[in-house]
C-alpha cells in the first residue's frame, strides 16, 4: 500500500511560482509512475503533468506547458510540482497519484489509471 502526503500548497499572487512536493511511503516508489492531477472548484480533476518511473518521460497538460515542471527523487521518494507564471486559472486542489505495474516510460493522463492518491494540497492564486 502507498501513502502519498502533499504539500507546499499556498495563496500567491499571478506571475509567482511555487513548489508542490509529495512525499511517497509504503511501496516501491522506484518503479511507480507518478502524477499530478487538480480539481479547481465545481470542476472535475483535471490531469496536469506525469513523469515515468525511469524519468525519462514526462507529460504535460496544454495550459501548463511550458510553466510547470515535473520531477522525482527516487532517493527521497519525493515528486515535486514546480509551477510557475502562475495564474488565477491555476487555483485548485493539487492531488499526487502513483501508478504501480507499469512500463519504464509509460505516464497515463485518466484518473482510472492511478490506483493511489494524496488528500490534495491547497493552491490558490490571486490576481
Amino acid at each position: 500500500q502507498v501513502q502519498l502526503v502533499e504539500s507546499g500548497g499556498a495563496l500567491v499572487q499571478a506571475g509567482d511560482s511555487l513548489r508542490l512536493s509529495c512525499a511517497a511511503s509504503g511501496g516501491t516508489f522506484t518503479t511507480a509512475t507518478m502524477a499530478w492531477f487538480r480539481q479547481a472548484p465545481g470542476k472535475e480533476r483535471e490531469f496536469v503533468t506525469a513523469i515515468s518511473w525511469s524519468g525519462g518521460t514526462a507529460d504535460h497538460a496544454d495550459s501548463v506547458k511550458g510553466r510547470f515542471t515535473i520531477s522525482r527523487d527516487s532517493a527521497k521518494s519525493t515528486v515535486f510540482l514546480q509551477m510557475s507564471s502562475l495564474k488565477p486559472e491555476d487555483t485548485a486542489v493539487y492531488y499526487c497519484a502513483a501508478a504501480a505495474g507499469r512500463s519504464s516510460w509509460w505516464t497515463g493522463r485518466q484518473r482510472y489509471e492511478y490506483r493511489y492518491w494524496g488528500q490534495g494540497t491547497q493552491v490558490t492564486v490571486s490576481s
